[in-house]
């Protein structure tokens, strides 16, 4: 167990207590919490390239982190309202796609490594800030962010959906070569 594996472990202890602040409206806990986790995810990966600490686990577990980071808020701010519904169903399809896909390889006995490609990294990323920023809007309560975060709904979307037919294209690519 190394430093950047264990601040991936941390994000995802963190995962139940966002849920819970935001389950209570505590919305500026919740977004500092988040912020919080955040940080660490970009902290882990610097480190693990910074101290050459990359291991099998972190490659496994970061992703799976944010995933649960990710779907958790989606599914909680979606139930709570200030994410549309239709969203949180295309954040979380695409993430069920993409684990059937892998166990579907996994199953068939097709190798393959889990390197997530540009478009990903990307949507991960708006779909972070879209969590944030609803989050901040929902603290401060400036309507001017409205916009913005409307705009980023869409720019979410477009992106997860272009990241799923990737992710489907590179899935499809291996079970031929196989």
């Amino acid at each position: 167990m190394n430093i950047p594996n264990l601040l991936t472990l941390l994000r995802i202890l963190l995962v139940p207590l966002i849920v819970i602040l935001l389950m209570d409206g505590a919305y500026l806990p919740a977004l500092l919490v988040f912020l919080f986790a955040g940080i660490t995810d970009g902290l882990d990966g610097f480190l693990a390239r910074l101290l050459d600490q990359k291991t099998v686990i972190g490659a496994y577990l970061d992703p799976l982190a944010d995933k649960a980071l990710i779907a958790s808020s989606f599914v909680t701010l979606s139930i709570l309202g200030p994410i549309p519904g239709w969203l949180t169903v295309l954040v979380i399809t695409r993430d069920l796609m993409i684990l059937l896909g892998i166990s579907l390889l996994a199953l068939l006995s097709i190798p393959f490594e889990i390197h997530p490609v540009a478009v990903s990294k990307l949507t991960t990323a708006f779909q972070i800030f879209t969590v944030f920023m609803v989050l901040l809007m929902k603290n401060i309560a400036w309507e001017s962010l409205t916009p913005v975060v409307e705009f980023l709904f869409w720019a979410t979307a477009l992106l997860t959906v272009l990241s799923g037919l990737s992710y489907i294209r590179k899935g499809v690519g291996m079970f031929n070569a196989s």
